[in-house]
C-alpha cells in the first residue's frame, strides 16, 4: 500500500513522503492515527502542488534576499554615540542599533541575530560588519560611529 506521510513517522519516513507500507500497517495504525493518507491520485496531485508552491516560496526568498544583498553591499551605515573619557562609548552598539539603522534607511527588515560583527565596537571609527540575509547570500557593510554634537 503506497501512503503519504502526514507527519514524521519513525522508522517509516518524514512528513511529505510517499512510502511503500504494509497494507496492515497502513490500514491498522497510519490511517487511523491521521499519520498518512491513502496515496490516490488526489493526494498525489496535492503533494505535487504543495511541493511546487514550496519551491516557488524558496525562489522568491532567495530573489529578495539577493536584492536586498546588492543594495546593501559596500554602503556605509553612520550611527551616532554618546562618548565618554578618552573617546570610548557609554556602552557599545549593538547588532540591535544596526538592524534598526538599516531599516530606517534602506527600509529592510533584518533580524539582529543575522548580523555578524567583526569585534565589539565600543569605541568610535569604522567597522566591518556581515548581515547573512540567506543561505548561501550576505553583504558586508561598515558601520561608522561618530561623536554625537552637542
Amino acid at each position: 500500500m503506497k501512503v503519504i506521510l502526514l507527519q514524521d513517522v519513525k522508522g517509516s519516513g518524514k512528513k511529505g513522503e510517499l512510502i511503500n507500507v504494509s497494507d496492515g500497517y497502513g490500514r491498522n495504525y497510519l490511517l487511523p492515527h491521521k499519520l498518512a493518507v491513502e496515496a490516490d491520485a488526489k493526494a498525489m496531485n496535492e503533494m505535487k502542488n504543495a511541493e511546487e508552491s514550496r519551491q516557488y516560496k524558496i525562489e522568491v526568498e532567495k530573489a529578495n534576499a539577493a536584492a536586498n544583498a546588492e543594495k546593501l553591499n559596500n554602503q556605509t551605515l553612520t550611527i551616532i554615540g554618546r562618548a565618554g573619557k578618552g573617546g570610548r562609548l557609554f556602552g557599545s552598539v549593538t547588532s540591535k542599533e544596526i538592524a534598526t539603522e538599516i531599516k530606517n534607511k534602506f527600509g529592510i527588515n533584518i533580524d539582529k541575530r543575522k548580523i555578524v560583527l567583526d569585534s565589539d565596537i565600543k569605541s568610535f571609527g569604522t567597522y566591518s560588519c556581515e548581515v547573512k540575509l540567506y543561505t548561501g547570500i550576505s553583504a558586508k557593510l561598515k558601520v561608522m560611529v561618530t561623536e554625537a554634537e552637542q
